[in-house]
């Protein structure tokens, strides 16, 4: 049976700050990049048991490849640290931008529904179409801090224990090189 919990620390947010024109520039050829690596790649979703053409990401909506942009564009803004645990891991990703923890939590939450509603986003990763096969099979818990998320994911399955360290791999790749380590996943997942 699967399990999502979400505790927040602090309830208000700092105030937004504006990007600055290389951060605007870094995310227009990142969003650039992406879609044309996405259209290349074929990216769908899969839901209610049949596979549709629900555009590049599938059921990521325009706020999500909005965040994956930024994510990716800013990468190097971002900290993060695995911890295996029996079952799987705990992260800790953050940054010490307020603008980029807020991105940081309402992707990780946006996935986190993804997998609830079995509304699978089927690219960029080599461990997600698994993940989202078995998640009743897998507990989930995410914390909010005020610099970001801390993450616990766990089964007593040790076949999805693995998949579990192999997506906080992949993620981790993802925080050190950025779109590099996304194109290289999404040719890994054959689209």
């Amino acid at each position: 049976m699967s399990s999502f919990f979400v505790a927040r620390e602090g309830a208000s947010g700092p105030p937004m700050t504006k990007m600055t024109r290389r951060g605007a520039l870094r995310a227009i050829g990142a969003g650039a990049a992406l879609l044309g690596v996405g259209a290349a790649a074929g990216c769908g979703r899969r839901g209610s048991g049949t596979m549709t053409g629900g555009g590049m990401m599938g059921s990521a909506s325009r706020a999500d490849m909005s965040a994956y942009m930024d994510l990716f564009a800013r990468h190097d803004e971002i900290r993060r640290t695995v911890e295996e645990i029996p079952g799987g891991v705990r992260t800790v990703t953050e940054s010490d931008s307020p603008e980029l923890a807020r991105r940081l939590q309402t992707h990780v939450a946006s996935m986190y529904d993804h997998l609830g509603r079995h509304a699978e986003v089927r690219c960029m990763s080599r461990t997600l179409p698994t993940l989202f096969r078995n998640a009743d099979r897998y507990r989930r818990e995410l914390k909010l801090t005020p610099k970001g998320v801390v993450v616990t994911e766990t089964s007593r399955d040790p076949r999805i224990a693995s998949i579990i360290r192999g997506h906080a791999d992949e993620v981790s790749g993802f925080v050190r090189e950025g779109m590099p380590a996304m194109m290289r996943g999404m040719m890994e997942a054959g689209g």
